[in-house]
């Protein structure tokens, strides 16, 4: 397997953000990115999917996008579309039917920010998730960088600290969608868990101050979906598209918050009797099963069995553990940066039956 990093949730002129989809090729370039999905709100924008290159580097840019019932009020349950050719904002009303018309088109659909937070300093609502009785729907989005925001802006004062240093923003995902994600697991099915930087670059003032609110780069360093695609890029955006989002689907990939260290080169696999696993993928448990995790500097890695904590492996390069029952077994990882500890990857889960 070969391991891409992705940022797949950001927005472009064409809804709120405020670059154009060339400007955030090449700051996702600038930042080492291997891919991006671009996601306006309720526009499905085509022709500019494909290839972009600066210097001697190069970035897929691919397009989906995120749709949201824009006559409710406050605006919840937005859903992230990939894979699919053909704009569904006309179904945003009916979060069922929409997720139904994304399976039906041969796409796939993950619930964005769905614990989202209203930030009364700044007249932001509360746009959660709020439809958890549909079904089919691919995955959620773990750890959103925008919605962290709003949960460390108090006042405006809080607005104007983290507008220069935004660096001190993300801790982990919001307690509550991390809940969510555990018991979703729990009820037997498979939930692929992805992480989004929601970049807008947006632009603001606070009477004589102006300034572009967590620019493109900055997004691109922090919270990123690492993939494994069965063989590097290739070149061809068909092929290429569809390893990325077969491995999405299939839940090989995990989330890395890789501003206080890249996280690229972590690895969470199983062997057992009867085959081996990775990331999304299910293993029997006749026998006893071997799970490792490895991660690419020394940090505190959590073992995760049915949102249960199994145990702690302090500042460490891996860890090894004998499962003798079925489970759904995840990895978290902490590091400390800037005087804080905070999570740095989150796997997703091996499923042992």
């Amino acid at each position: 397997m070969h391991e891409i990093i992705v940022n797949l949730h950001m927005h472009t002129r064409y809804s709120d953000g405020s670059g154009t989809h060339k400007d955030i090729a090449q700051a996702a370039i600038e930042t080492g990115l291997d891919a991006i999905i671009v996601t306006d709100h309720n526009v499905l924008v085509q022709g500019v999917e494909g290839y972009y290159r600066f210097s001697r580097s190069r970035l897929l840019l691919l397009v989906g996008q995120e749709v949201h019932d824009q006559d409710r009020d406050p605006q919840k349950n937005h859903l992230l579309i990939f894979n699919v050719n053909r704009d569904l904002s006309a179904l945003a009303d009916d979060p069922q039917a929409l997720i139904n018309a994304v399976r039906e088109a041969g796409g796939i659909c993950f619930i964005a920010h769905p614990r989202d937070p209203e930030a009364p300093a700044f007249n932001e609502t509360d746009i959660s998730w709020e439809s958890w009785e549909v079904q089919g729907y691919t995955g959620i989005e773990l750890w959103n960088g925008l919605s962290e925001l709003k949960t460390v802006v108090h006042s405006k004062l809080h607005g104007l600290f983290y507008a220069y240093f935004p660096q001190f923003i993300a801790y982990r995902p919001i307690l509550g969608t991390l809940n969510r994600w555990d018991d979703l697991l729990a009820g037997g099915g498979r939930v692929v868990a992805i992480g989004g930087s929601d970049a807008h670059a947006m632009h603001m003032r606070m009477g004589p101050l102006r300034r572009v609110i967590f620019q493109y780069q900055f997004h691109f360093r922090t919270v990123n979906t690492h993939i494994f695609i069965p063989e590097p890029l290739t070149g061809d955006v068909a092929a290429d598209r569809k390893m990325i989002y077969d491995a999405l689907a299939a839940g090989r990939c995990f989330v890395g918050y890789d501003l206080p260290a890249p996280t690229r080169g972590f690895r969470f696999n199983a062997k057992g009797l009867e085959g081996s696993a990775i990331m999304g993928e299910e293993i029997p448990v006749k026998g006893g099963v071997t799970l490792q995790a490895h991660v690419p500097t020394p940090a505190d890695i959590h073992l995760i069995k049915d949102g249960k904590r199994l145990g702690v492996w302090k500042r460490s390069y891996a860890c090894t553990y004998s499962a003798t029952e079925p489970g759904v077994y995840r990895v978290e990882v902490y590091r400390n940066y800037l005087d804080r500890k905070r999570g740095w990857i989150y796997s997703n889960p091996i499923y042992v039956r």
